[in-house]
């Protein structure tokens, strides 16, 4: 059983000394091994359409949870202009370079690249299991807690808008729906969390469903 029931109500009352303690105790310590390409991904919902590319990328994201009351979790919105993934929301994150001392490193070098986001502000909580992508990363997502206090810049070449939604929205199941679209003639499955104006899906909203089952699923 988990530390902490997986209501509504538990979770919209969750203050950030207690996510912490939840948080420690329920995600992976170390960062995981990327040598296979295993964990969530968006084939999950799509089985017959899954394919392991010839080259796999690595990539990382940072999940910062901001400690405020009640809790919220900070995203991005893309830029239009952008080659891949353009005007989606994101977590800050990109592809791991060669001299990140791994993915945490890469998702805080990232974060103050995209936002600003200064690594005094961010307490590392732990790591979710990488999440595969139909086009060929695997992402390694780092879970932080954010004290608040700190100015945001958004980078105009990469981030349209830097925006926080409630914890309590995005670790409620009844908010994470299965949408559709046809891709090259098929029809693709995936989780989207509309939140008001925002249209979170895809890989956020994938990394998204994998926070909450690794914290609250029972």
């Amino acid at each position: 059983m988990n530390p902490i029931s997986a209501s509504n109500k538990a979770i919209e009352d969750l203050d950030a000394a207690t996510f912490e303690r939840l948080a420690r105790a329920r995600l992976l310590a170390d960062p995981p091994q990327l040598d296979e390409p295993l964990g969530p991904g968006d084939d999950d919902l799509n089985p017959d359409m899954h394919r392991i590319p010839a080259e796999l990328r690595h990539a990382a994201v940072l999940v910062p949870v901001v400690a405020r009351s009640p809790l919220t979790v900070l995203l991005t919105a893309r830029t239009e202009h952008l080659p891949s993934h353009a005007g989606q929301i994101a977590f800050p994150g990109g592809k791991i370079e060669a001299d990140d001392d791994g993915p945490l490193a890469a998702a805080l070098r990232e974060a103050w690249e995209e936002i600003a986001l200064s690594r005094k502000f961010v307490a590392p909580l732990g790591y979710l299991s990488p999440y595969r992508t139909g086009t060929g990363y695997i992402i390694t997502p780092s879970v932080a807690l954010v004290r608040p206090g700190f100015e945001l810049s958004a980078n105009p070449g990469e981030v349209a808008d830097v925006f926080e939604v409630p914890l309590d929205f995005l670790m409620n199941e009844a908010n994470h729906q299965v949408h559709s679209r046809t891709y090259g003639g098929a029809e693709r499955r995936f989780y989207a969390m509309p939140y008001g104006e925002r249209y979170i899906w895809g890989a956020t909203a994938g990394i998204i469903r994998t926070l909450y089952r690794r914290l609250f699923s029972t």
